[in-house]
């Protein structure tokens, strides 16, 4: 019971910045915005996060620093793809590569320290139950807010007249421009809390899954939390499911190492990102059969009235 215990503390810990990041990604997509920048804003809301916790002794503004650098990163993006209509695929690709630039340059001087991590919650008597009290009562504040997100941009995006305005916006931005809606300032909204999230979710890192800074830390995460939102078919409660999954799938390989398998290890390193590429090749069959593309406003050119 206490390895099992262990395993899903350990995969509820590697899921949170997937799923952090993955859902401000699902409400960007959702207005009808491709941003392929999720790994480098996570990258630099992970270099600044770490740098903010350590230079004011704080988890809660490191990660403040770690929400405004992806919020600032995702405002170039806003910027070039809605003000100047620049291709979004390859604005989204130059800003992963100018995260993982910046990331490196603001790190340069945290290589080598260590900062406390978020404190875990504890409930007297809460906590302290056998196998589900540290699951329920013991996690750290990332895990809880999380959830709260998830549950929030799904009450957001279906309980309320500015998440079906947004929704609408992605079906069909021109009907929606027709009837008044500003097209460009929804959808700036929401890609600058695309960034946020992403940040976070980089930020997540350093501040409470390892104490350090490490160029390069997110390893891919973002890329996954983009396939998170495809496998999810853009269902909030469904992309739970999948960030849990993945990584229940980043655990399992760690553990499948200690155990001597006999596998090679870089073979083993390379299931989660195995895994998200078998499932976006079987979603993309199972489309392909059903005739149900992904929404049809991404990709497409923005309404030019603002």
């Amino acid at each position: 019971m206490e390895l099992v215990e262990a395993i899903i503390l350990s995969v509820l810990a590697a899921s949170t910045p997937l799923l952090i990041a993955a859902t401000g990604e699902l409400v960007t997509e959702r207005s009808g915005v491709l941003n392929l920048g999720v790994e480098g804003m996570m990258i630099i809301g992970a270099a600044c996060g770490f740098g903010g916790a350590w230079l004011t002794g704080s988890i809660f503004l490191g990660a403040l620093c770690g929400i405004a650098a992806g919020a600032l990163l995702s405002l170039i993006f806003a910027l070039m793809t809605l003000g100047l209509a620049v291709n979004q695929v390859a604005t989204g690709l130059a800003l992963t590569i100018l995260g993982v630039g910046l990331s490196g340059l603001i790190g340069a001087g945290f290589v080598g320290q260590r900062i406390t991590t978020a404190p875990h919650l504890h409930i007297p008597g809460l906590t302290d139950i056998p196998f589900v009290g540290r699951i329920l009562f013991g996690e750290d504040a990332f895990v809880y807010l999380s959830l709260a997100l998830i549950i929030g941009v799904w009450w957001f995006l279906y309980r309320t007249r500015a998440g079906l305005i947004l929704r609408a916006v992605g079906d069909n931005h021109a009907s929606a421009h027709a009837l008044g809606y500003p097209v460009l300032k929804i959808r700036a909204l929401a890609v600058l809390f695309g960034g946020a999230c992403a940040g976070l979710g980089g930020a997540y890192l350093p501040l409470a899954y390892t104490p350090f800074w490490v160029s390069g830390m997110t390893a891919g995460r973002g890329w996954i939390a983009l396939a998170l939102v495809v496998f999810a078919s853009w269902l909030p409660f469904r992309l739970m499911i999948g960030a849990y999954l993945f990584g229940g799938i980043t655990i399992l390989q760690l553990h499948a190492q200690g155990l001597g398998l006999g596998i090679p290890s870089q073979l083993m390193s390379s299931l989660p990102y195995l895994a998200t590429v078998i499932v976006l090749v079987a979603i993309s069959a199972l489309r392909g059969r059903a005739g149900s593309p992904a929404p049809a406003s991404l990709g497409l050119a923005f309404v030019p009235d603002r």
